[in-house]
């Protein structure tokens, strides 16, 4: 449902959570009219024009980009020179960015535009907030871009598309930008001098995909904690490895907010009487605040990073049109992002690996404490016949590793490139692909693990004594997924629960 409340981008700060409204259309965004916020932006370009007429030199304006800096371009060939920039660089490969990815793309970009310090025209950004208000999608490859000098190439199709070149997707269908700017009477962008570059060189691209990864992240930690409130109760655990004062003596703050929500699912209070004569778990219950804990200490630190590069202004040149000022640098570096998402998957693998070693525990009869072999829920007369959640276990042990695998550390490929101009970069496009991949791969084990691990409680019985809060959890799967009572083809039950995931389903924590 979109709220009735749009988010104003108007060089004022926005959140990962206002990105992540656009993205899913769950918020409309608006661009501000306000009349001094328009005379700011458009100040940039006016100061731009003022230079060109004093025939000043500006990186990018009068000369090439990058290494060909030391290349003068005659005033003359100036306006040309934008959309060399955004047609050279047409050159990304490997899947488009999906809707919502796109749509965060754009907003990101617009936002950083916003700071005012880009050199561009206030109808740049309209041009920017029509293709958002439409929905009129540019098709980016994922591909190309080493994320420093910003995400050139996958930004050069969005440029290419406001100067109405290329291809969008509207309406459910990939059509020729031309076409769809004519249908709905959309005036093409000639891009002015700054223009090109402003919307190219930044970190729009491994930005917008951090503040997905970021909620996505941040919802797995709740749910791999509901999970392992499950799975103690599954195999009978030890309640009391999540006690208050065990968790005291050892302060790390997500740690403790983990266990305090296992608690409160186990329903174990200080006057609850002790029952504790499984004297320790394994690791994967035991130890499951410790490992969640490490991605609930992390997120206010990503966040931190991502909502500044969010709300900065990461192109170079930077336009000071109040000091008249032309400030070379190079905050189209990506380095923040990187760091934070090479972290981040790390984290999530983790997420994981502590999922599949419940799971494990969960089908073998030598440690899930009277539980049938697999999971099985056959009867006795069918016993020999069904599997239950063996080739499902298989699966989820495939799935670990993949994520476990990926967690490799972009930041540290860095590739000298564009003449030894770009000689250190920070991959952080690429991070953040990554840390996607590692996120879908642990989405697909969570919801496997879910499945598996409410059939375990069922099969245990008793279920009228697990706590509200968990009730809830098992009924709202078992509205979707049935008991597995015999053998049956998982794959688009499977598929059924991880969309659910991703539309964050599941009623969790305050």
């Amino acid at each position: 449902m979109t709220s009735k409340h749009p988010v104003v981008v108007s060089g004022q700060a926005l959140t990962i959570e206002n990105i992540c409204a656009i993205a899913e259309q769950n918020q409309t965004p608006a661009l501000s009219t306000d009349s001094a916020f328009v005379k700011r932006i458009d100040k940039g370009a006016e100061f731009i024009d003022a230079l060109l007429q004093e025939e000043g030199c500006v990186y990018g304006v009068t000369t090439g980009y990058g290494d060909s800096c030391n290349v003068s371009v005659p005033l003359q060939n100036v306006a040309e020179l934008p959309r060399h920039l955004y047609t050279f660089h047409g050159c990304g490969l490997g899947r488009h960015f999906d809707s919502q990815q796109t749509r965060a793309i754009l907003m990101v970009r617009l936002n950083s535009l916003a700071q005012g310090y880009s050199g561009v025209r206030y109808l740049l950004l309209q041009q920017i907030a029509t293709l958002l208000k439409q929905d009129i999608l540019p098709l980016i490859p994922e591909e190309g871009s080493v994320g420093a000098s910003g995400d050139l190439t996958p930004l050069s199709y969005l440029a290419a598309v406001l100067a109405g070149e290329r291809e969008v997707l509207y309406q459910n269908k990939v059509r020729p930008t031309a076409d769809v700017f004519a249908q709905l009477k959309i005036t093409p962008l000639v891009l002015k001098p700054k223009e090109g570059l402003a919307i190219m060189n930044g970190t729009a691209v491994m930005t917008a995909i951090a503040c997905l990864a970021y909620q996505r992240a941040a919802y797995l930690s709740q749910l791999c904690t509901r999970i392992s409130s499950l799975a103690s109760i599954a195999l009978k655990g030890n309640a009391y490895h999540f006690d208050e004062k065990l968790f005291s003596v050892k302060p790390h703050n997500g740690q403790i907010k983990v266990a305090q929500r296992i608690r409160a699912d186990l329903q174990l209070s200080a006057e609850a009487p002790r029952n504790d004569s499984r004297l320790q778990d394994r690791y994967s219950l035991r130890c499951a605040p410790h490992v969640i804990g490490v991605l609930e200490d992390a997120l206010p630190w990503f966040r931190q990073f991502i909502e500044n590069e969010l709300n900065s202004a990461n192109d170079n040149p930077i336009i000071d049109a109040e000091g008249e000022h032309v400030l070379h640098g190079g905050h189209f570096y990506g380095g923040h992002i990187a760091f934070a998402m090479d972290s981040m998957k790390t984290a999530i693998a983790n997420l994981a690996d502590l999922m599949d070693r419940q799971m494990a525990q969960l089908v073998d009869t030598k440690f899930n404490h009277g539980l049938p072999a697999n999971l099985s829920g056959a009867s006795a007369e069918q016993a020999m016949l069904n599997h239950g959640f063996k080739a499902v276990q298989i699966a989820v042990s495939a799935w670990t590793a993949e994520a476990l695998k990926n967690t490799m550390p972009a930041s540290v490929f860095s590739r000298s490139t564009e003449c030894h101009n770009q000689d250190k970069v920070s991959m952080g496009t690429i991070a953040a692909r990554d840390c996607i991949r590692v996120l879908e791969l642990t989405e697909q084990v969570a919801a496997a693990v879910l499945i598996a691990v409410v059939q375990g409680v069922e099969l245990h019985g008793n279920q009228e004594l697990l706590s509200a809060e968990l009730q809830t959890t098992v009924k709202q799967l078992r509205a979707k997924i049935s008991f597995l009572e015999t053998d049956r083809a998982m794959e688009q039950e499977l598929r059924l629960c991880i969309q659910l995931i991703r539309k964050r389903h599941w009623s969790l924590y305050e």
